[in-house]
Order: C-alpha cells, then sequence, then structure tokens
C-alpha cells in the first residue's frame, strides 16, 4: 500500500524525472567525449522538448505528491494542476528559445570547452523553477529556491570574458544568500507558530483565534522577501542591474523571463494555498484576515513599476536598461496579484506569454548585434534602422510591444491587468500604471530615434543577419504581431488553467 502511495506520487513527477534524466545524460556526455561537445546542444534541446510532453500530458491532472490522504482533508508537498502546468510551459519555452540563443552568442562560442558545464547548470536551473512551480511545503520551496539559485549563481559570472562577468555572479550570490537566510527565517517562525511546513496545513491551522499575528506577519515578510529577490521586485531588486549587464545575454534574457515566472508561480501559489479563506462566485479572493497582503502588494507593486521605470531614463548601456525594463514589468505583473481574484491571474498568465516573446526578442537582437559591434551602448545604435534594417525593424516592434502600444501585443497584456484594477474599483492604481507605461515611452523611444533618426555610425559597417537567427526572430515575432489582433486562444488557455488550488 505504501509502496503504491510512493509510486504515484512518482508519476506526477514525470516532467522532473525528464529533466533529471537528461541533466545526468549531459553530464555523462561531456566526461564520455571529452572535447567533442557538438552533441550537447541537442541532447539538451530534446530534453526540454521530451519535458513538454510529459508536463502538457499533465493538463487536465489535479492532485498531490508525496501528502496525505484522510477523511476530510487531501495535500501533499507537491501540487499538480493546471496553473502549475501553465508556468512549467513558459519555462519551457523560455529554455528552448535560450538554448537556440546559445547556438548564435559569441560569448558562449568562446567558452566552448565548458558547454557541458553550461547546459548541465540551466537543466539545474529548470528543475528548481519546476519544483518552485509546484511545491506546496516551506521546506521543498526552500530547497527548489536554493537549487535555482545556486546554478544562476555560477551562469552568471560563466564566461569570465571580463571583469564584470565575476563582478555579477559575486553580487548575485551575495545578495542571494542574505534573501535566502531571510526566508529560512521566516520559514522557521511559520514552523514554529503551526508546527507545520505543509501550505494547506498552515491555511488550516493560522484560523485559530489564539495565532499570534505579529510573529505570524513577520514570517510572511521575511518569506516575502526571499521570494521578492527572485521576481526582482523592489526594494529586493538591487542585485539586478548588475547581474543582468554581466551575466552572458543569454542567461540575462532566461534570469529575465523564466526565473521570474517560477518566482511569481511561488508567490501566487503561497498567498493563495496559505492565506485564503474561500472565492467568491465573482471570482475575487476572501482572504484570511491576518494579514493585509493587498495592501503589502500594492505598495510594493508602484515602488517596483516607478523605481524601474524611473531608473531605466538614465540608461546609456542597453542590457542594463533591459534590466530596469524588467523589474518595471515585475510591478507590472503584480498589478495582476493585487486585485486577489480570478480575473487578475487570467491577466497574469497573459502577460507573462506575451511578455516572454517580447522580452526574449529584445536580448537576442541586443546579442547578436553586441556580436558584430561588441558593443551594448545606446549611442552605439545610431542609424541601424538602415544600416541593418531587418534587425532595426524587429528590435523597434519588440520595444513598441514592451511599451504595450497597440497593435503590438504587449498592448494586449496591459490592456488586462488594468481591466482587472478596474473591475476591483483599483481606478488610482489603473491611473498610476498608466503614466509608469507612458515614463517607459520615453526610454524606450529613445532607442528608436538612434536607430531610425540618427546618422548611420561609420563605426560599425553593416552586417547580414544568417538564415538560422532569421528563423528565430521570426519564431519569436510573430506571437507579439498575432497576439496584438488575435489574443482569444491565449486567453482562452490561459481561463482553462486557473482552477480552485490552494483550497
Amino acid at each position: 500500500m505504501e509502496f503504491a502511495k510512493i509510486y504515484n506520487s512518482i508519476s506526477f513527477l514525470q516532467p522532473e524525472i525528464c529533466i533529471s534524466v537528461f541533466l545526468v545524460l549531459i553530464l555523462l556526455t561531456d566526461l564520455i567525449f571529452g572535447k567533442n561537445k557538438k552533441a550537447i546542444p541537442y541532447i539538451a534541446l530534446a530534453g526540454i522538448l521530451a519535458s513538454l510532453y510529459f508536463v502538457l500530458y499533465q493538463l487536465t491532472f489535479s492532485g498531490f505528491a508525496f501528502g496525505k490522504v484522510t477523511h476530510t482533508d487531501n495535500f501533499g508537498m507537491v501540487t499538480i494542476d493546471s496553473f502549475g502546468v501553465f508556468f512549467k510551459v513558459i519555462v519551457i519555452i523560455a529554455t528552448t528559445l535560450v538554448i537556440l540563443f546559445s547556438f548564435s552568442s559569441d560569448e558562449i562560442k568562446k567558452s566552448i570547452d565548458r558547454t557541458g558545464e553550461y547546459y548541465t547548470l540551466i537543466f539545474g536551473m529548470v528543475l528548481g523553477m519546476f519544483l518552485m512551480i509546484s511545491a506546496s511545503d516551506l521546506i521543498l520551496i526552500y530547497l527548489s529556491l536554493e537549487l535555482l539559485s545556486l546554478s544562476s549563481y555560477v551562469l552568471a559570472g560563466f564566461t569570465k570574458l571580463r571583469d564584470r562577468n565575476s563582478e555579477a555572479s559575486l553580487k548575485y550570490i551575495i545578495y542571494g544568500a542574505v534573501s535566502s537566510g531571510l526566508m529560512l527565517f521566516g520559514i522557521s517562525l511559520f514552523y514554529g507558530l503551526t508546527g507545520s511546513t505543509n501550505l494547506y496545513i498552515i491555511n488550516s491551522l493560522i484560523q485559530a483565534p489564539n495565532i499570534n499575528t505579529f510573529t505570524l506577519a513577520l514570517a510572511s515578510i521575511l518569506i516575502f522577501a526571499g521570494i521578492g529577490y527572485k521576481i526582482s521586485a523592489a526594494p529586493f531588486h538591487f542585485w539586478t542591474p548588475d547581474v543582468y549587464e554581466g551575466a552572458p545575454i543569454t542567461i540575462t534574457a532566461f534570469l529575465s523571463v523564466a526565473s521570474k515566472s517560477a518566482g511569481f508561480a511561488l508567490l501566487i501559489r503561497f498567498i493563495k494555498t496559505t492565506f485564503l479563506s474561500s472565492v467568491n462566485p465573482s471570482g475575487h479572493w476572501q482572504m484570511i484576515s491576518i494579514f493585509p497582503w493587498q495592501e503589502l502588494l500594492t505598495i510594493i507593486a508602484i515602488l517596483t513599476m516607478t523605481l524601474g521605470n524611473f531608473s531605466a531614463l538614465w540608461q546609456n548601456n542597453l542590457k542594463r536598461m533591459l534590466a530596469y525594463s524588467s523589474i518595471a514589468h515585475a510591478g507590472y505583473i503584480m498589478l495582476g496579484l493585487v486585485v486577489l481574484s480570478n480575473q487578475g491571474l487570467i491577466a497574469i498568465l497573459v502577460y507573462f506569454t506575451i511578455y516572454t516573446f517580447m522580452n526574449l526578442g529584445a536580448f537576442f537582437i541586443v546579442m547578436l548585434i553586441a556580436n558584430k559591434t561588441g558593443s551594448e551602448d545606446i549611442e552605439d545604435y545610431k542609424g541601424l534602422g538602415y544600416s541593418t534594417p531587418f534587425l532595426g525593424v524587429t528590435l523597434g516592434m519588440f520595444l513598441i510591444s514592451l511599451v504595450g502600444l497597440p497593435p503590438s501585443a504587449g498592448f494586449i497584456g496591459k490592456l488586462y491587468l488594468f481591466v482587472a484594477l478596474i473591475d476591483s474599483n483599483m481606478v488610482v492604481l489603473a491611473v498610476i500604471a498608466i503614466l509608469n507605461t507612458v515614463i517607459s515611452l520615453y526610454y524606450y523611444i529613445r532607442v528608436l530615434k538612434e536607430m531610425f533618426l540618427s546618422k548611420p555610425s561609420t563605426k560599425f559597417p553593416p552586417f547580414k543577419v544568417s538564415a538560422f537567427n532569421v528563423i528565430v526572430i521570426v519564431i519569436l515575432l510573430a506571437p507579439v504581431v498575432v497576439f496584438g489582433v488575435y489574443f482569444t486562444p491565449v486567453v482562452d488557455f490561459a481561463k482553462s488553467c486557473i482552477t480552485i488550488f490552494g483550497l
């Protein structure tokens, strides 16, 4: 009987097992074949696509792994539901695209002797993200966060081509160590209060009338600090600009999308599973009145998008500008959580789908230009729209989508967020978000100005884009264009993935 339970739990972890198997396979291939690294990227690609099959297979599943079933309760350390499947698909899409980016990255090519380590660490990050997305136990949450963090610390300083690579890795690990310590302290307080680390059990225990609300509030803030660091939410965002600028562009792109999506999935599951009392017929959440989550999230969202946008105004390095832009987008995405409703969650899922393609697209073109020019300075983009029109136009389209202007898909993402806010009578917050969008228009338009309104630079001659890179850009650009005018499939998929989890 016990063996059957364990086997059933393991069967729920097929995507994670698939990633683990391919991680070991990459490591063995690297050890066996020595200097011949050509097969490793293809093995990595096959492993990611194989995990996609197992993830999609769980789309209609709903259950728990390594849990306890009684007459009245059913809970576990790992929760399998369509909500988790959605974010795992985002991680898989981002990982697949980053592997394709790596084929064209000069930074990665210069470190070809460590290709095996590179893909092993990426798979370590993916395994950590998969577990983060599904974790419903504080111990597993911490372990999966550490697995993701330790892999990303190394990758941030992977290339060692410049001093800033090592600086990025060092700053990342220092900030990460502090946030992990805060989170672990918060977990210990939760365990001390309730005697459990399972979010479902904690949900029932914190409703007791004699619970110490001050200690619970402190524990919640400490755990939020650990998760806020991972999603680059202010004031836990200080590592982001330096790490994004210093890391290889492929890893910067990966952190900006995949790591952020896993962090948001964890934050949503933690809040809803631990503090939700019920969901009313209109889809709004009734929270346990112990901790003011809505007020805290509102302050953090405003602070995050405002600091991100104003800091981006002064940047001359495009990678650093996109880093602050990524912080601002974390603030926008948090608006969907502020409303504490299923409508807000749908808005988050729609936004993340679009954000994945437009943000990765911008980073990919920056990488291609850096390959040829060795520069990431906005000043060096002068006349790019004339000297290399394909890259100039496509980068312009990605930036317009990041602003959220119609008819790009970015407009649809922000529209759903604003609608969710207005439906919840948060008009002032919607106005603040719109004003932030107007501010962001300046620094994105500045790049377009340099590309199309300045004389072509004689410093860097025109260059051609390979057929492979054209295909990758088209793959990234197509959803940004198509979803701007026909977004029904994305919205329908998002709605189908919002289930009443955490009760």
